[in-house]
């Protein structure tokens, strides 16, 4: 049976958190630099434990007036840096509420950098190595920034994304880009639906990518965010995919 993570980005003002929390298995919580504070944090991290979702990490570059969605100089150091610190900081909150942090994903342009370049890939891979060898690390499927993390010794969950249009190399399509989101919801479900059945996905230029699918990202800023979070697991349900977050896995 095809098993999936469905996680989602949360704890950053959007919201939709409390209708969205019992739809995913793991929940990225924002850790005050990119989003967030310590209160949220707290909140989100309580929501979590009552519905049973796994605790992650979801660290980015302190650019609040970008979303940290713009992509900064920084030295790998920097970066090891600001991820350790964001992790033990949400770490120490979750221990006072009687949970645990079992995952780290880095945030926007963070995210996106470590995915294709690996010296801050390998920055990433130590901060998370710092925090706890238990700690899995989520990547962008295929990418050098899940080869890095794999080659240190993480526990890697490929990532893949429903309502992001792919390149031949099965990169992202970058968001200057025309294209690069998907808007349609049924379009969206079915590019899920194929990467976690079949293993691949639509590029842009009309080539069927290969892609290891362990978790699924539902954003949860979107004005449809719950719907569509909905209107996913019913597409897996329909095609028999187990739900399950993928440290429990």
């Amino acid at each position: 049976m095809p098993r999936v993570d469905l996680n989602c980005d949360l704890g950053e003002g959007a919201g939709q958190d409390a209708a969205l929390m019992p739809l995913i298995t793991s929940a990225n919580i924002a850790c005050g630099a990119h989003a967030g504070d310590a209160e949220t944090m707290r909140e989100t991290v309580q929501l979590a434990l009552r519905h049973g979702v796994a605790i992650g990490a979801h660290p980015g570059f302190a650019d609040r007036a970008h979303f940290g969605r713009r992509e900064l100089a920084v030295e790998p150091a920097a970066v090891r840096d600001l991820v350790e610190a964001q992790t033990r900081a949400l770490q120490e909150i979750a221990a006072r509420c009687g949970g645990r942090v079992g995952h780290v994903k880095p945030h926007g342009a963070l995210y996106n950098l470590a995915a294709r370049d690996a010296a801050v890939a390998r920055a990433v891979a130590e901060a998370v190595l710092a925090c706890g060898r238990e700690l899995a690390l989520f990547a962008l499927a295929g990418s050098v920034g899940a080869r890095e993390a794999e080659a240190c010794g993480l526990r890697v969950a490929h990532e893949v994304f429903a309502d992001r249009t792919y390149q031949a190399d099965g990169s992202l399509t970058s968001r200057t880009q025309l294209h690069a989101l998907i808007t349609d919801d049924g379009a969206a479900a079915i590019q899920a639906r194929r990467m976690v059945v079949e293993g691949r996905v639509r590029a842009v230029d009309g080539s069927d990518v290969p892609v290891r699918a362990d978790t699924l990202c539902l954003h949860g800023d979107g004005v449809h965010a719950v719907e569509f979070a909905r209107r996913i697991r019913r597409e897996f349900e329909q095609a028999g995919v187990e739900l399950r977050c993928f440290t429990d896995a």
